[in-house]
């Protein structure tokens, strides 16, 4: 799929076999390198194979921007590299002539050029990922591989938890364009498989108040008139239902042009939580499972990803363990008697113990009890049988929506003789000097930055010596971006702290003054300890130049130059 947004931004959806001459299209009519953004669901090879056939990656002077789902032991980056390694292409990654970023994603959102994205895990054996694309004046949704998370197929039911918060993603989109490899008939032999019944489709979007629905992913055994039946019956089950949403199948090469207009839905809610993956390579899961076969399937799937696993085979060593050392995900047994899992959920939820609150807890068992769930607690359910492969992607998913994105800074390791130094300078809670506010107003401006300012890192906080752009004289070092500067003691630019792990769920970040570009530069004291920084604060995301960035440093060195001359030295001269 390609999209181009009013500003002119270029984003592909995926890039199976069809990349091959969607890309020998762009590098024709093109007047040079082009640069531009790929949005992968997921790494199945339906989806990445037409990857190293794609022609603009391989000119020079192009730049572009590659995001997917990130595995836990694997990246994205890794992963296609993967298929082009000599045993299979002759090409290798490193050697395509274009700049490639990879940016590894979990749920959240975050932003090329006028699109803002929006990021939620599909239910399919392969950690995959739906995005929703979305500019002033139109959205559009890619939700490709998915299935319904309980439906029979045929027969009307209440709507499952996820599949309403399904909904709520899709909710007002001008286009969704979505997975419906299935019927209903064929899909009740082929759960699991991790695609959809087209009836669930259009069901899902006339709720959801889409206008224009696309079905994709078709069964390779369709024909065109396979294909005209199915819609044709779709449409007839709409037009009696009395929806006005229209609905096509998606086909190779055809365009849909988007435009403002009054829509019969309301718009589903973005989220302001960044989509960077988290780091999680530490994650422990307590596996509560009394079944010695359902136990190793489920240690499998977590040992496949580098996830430690604990394993307690009763109810009670279960709540133990979780107490006694926290972990990052809970699976408990629902099979009473020997494990009752939904009680086992409600004594952890009742506890009251703080370190557990936000630890999701999955139910697996043979039919989902959803009311009974919601009520103990229960993040989620993993109802038997199920495969390796999809207990792994659910692992995966599961962790990296409790996983914090959010680093705090070590005490570097010559803290103590960095704190004499600074309480030699006499300055700490001192009135404001014309001296430095002088630097800092001529940051901003040279940087174009709303924020600028000269901070100083003691035991329990950063305070700031001069401030342009804030009310406040001092933050809480634990949050304090300028934390790091002094521990690496290097000039630390953070592009998008949106797409950077060590800040992305800050308060910093995700509340005042929302900081989603930073730029520090570290003010050493004559003997040589960081005492903070000189740093440069935007609310929209920011690049440097080599040529800036060493502009910047250089004014660091003048504040750090008046840091280390007393007042009264300053003030005679």
């Amino acid at each position: 799929m390609q999209v181009t947004s009013p500003g002119g931004a270029v984003v592909i959806i995926d890039c199976g076999s069809g990349a091959h001459d969607l890309g020998q299209h762009l590098v024709a009519h093109a007047a040079g390198p082009l640069r531009g953004s790929i949005l992968i669901s997921h790494t199945h090879w339906d989806h990445i194979q037409g990857f190293p056939f794609f022609a603009p990656l391989f000119v020079r002077g192009g730049h572009w921007d590659i995001y997917g789902p990130a595995g836990l032991g694997q990246s994205l980056r890794e992963t296609l590299a993967g298929q082009m390694q000599y045993s299979y292409f002759p090409v290798t990654l490193d050697e395509l002539g274009a700049s490639i970023r990879f940016h590894d994603l979990a749920e959240g959102s975050f932003e090329i050029d006028d699109i803002r994205i929006s990021t939620r895990f599909l239910n399919h054996p392969a950690l995959t990922l739906g995005y929703r694309l979305e500019t002033k004046d139109a959205c559009v949704v890619y939700a490709c591989d998915h299935e319904p998370y309980s439906r029979t197929p045929g027969k009307s039911a209440p709507l499952h938890e996820d599949d309403r918060l399904h909904s709520e993603f899709l909710a007002g989109a001008d286009l969704v364009i979505h997975d419906a490899q299935f019927t209903d008939a064929e899909y009740s032999s082929k759960k699991g498989w991790g695609h959809s019944p087209v009836e669930y489709v259009a069901e899902i979007g006339r709720m959801a108040g889409v206008t224009q629905m696309a079905f994709t992913h078709h069964d390779p055994s369709r024909t065109d008139a396979d294909l005209d039946k199915i819609v044709e019956a779709v449409r007839s089950d709409l037009k009696k239902a009395g929806s006005e949403m229209e609905v096509f199948a998606a086909a190779d090469g055809q365009l849909v042009q988007l435009h403002s207009s009054s829509r019969h839905g309301e718009r589903g809610a973005g989220s302001s939580k960044s989509a960077a993956a988290p780091a999680i390579k530490d994650s422990a899961v307590l596996l509560g499972i009394s079944d010695a076969g359902l136990a190793a399937v489920l240690a499998e799937a977590a040992f496949a990803e580098g996830v430690r696993t604990v394993h307690v085979s009763n109810g009670a060593d279960t709540i133990q363990s979780a107490k006694s050392s926290p972990p990052s995900l809970i699976i408990v047994e629902d099979n009473p008697p020997d494990m009752d899992g939904l009680s086992v959920c409600r004594s952890l939820r009742m506890d009251g113990d703080h370190r557990l609150t936000d630890v999701p807890i999955v139910i697996v068992g043979k039919q989902e009890k959803e009311r009974e769930a919601m009520s103990a607690g229960v993040t989620g359910w993993l109802t038997t049988p199920f495969s390796a492969q999809y207990a792994k992607a659910q692992i995966q998913a599961w962790l990296m929506r409790s996983a914090c994105r959010w680093l705090r800074a070590p005490l570097p390791q010559d803290e103590d003789m960095r704190l004499t130094a600074l309480r030699e300078l006499s300055i700490l809670d001192t009135p404001p000097e014309e001296r430095f506010d002088r630097i800092t107003r001529v940051a901003a401006a040279l940087a174009d930055v709303p924020i600028a300012l000269v901070t100083l890192v003691d035991e329990h906080r950063q305070w700031f010596k001069s401030c342009v752009g804030l009310d406040v004289s001092e933050t809480s070092r634990e949050v304090a971006f300028c934390a790091h500067v002094a521990l690496s003691r290097k000039p630390m630019i953070v592009p998008d702290t949106h797409l950077d792990e060590r800040f992305a769920d800050s308060p910093l970040v995700t509340g005042g003054p929302r900081i989603r570009f930073y730029a520090g530069f570290p003010l050493f004291h004559q003997k040589g300890g960081c005492l903070g920084t000189l740093c440069l604060i935007d609310t929209r995301p920011r690049q440097f130049s080599e040529t800036a960035i060493q502009r910047f440093a250089d004014l660091a060195n003048v504040v750090q130059q008046e840091l280390n001359s007393s007042p009264r030295q300053a003030a005679s001269s």
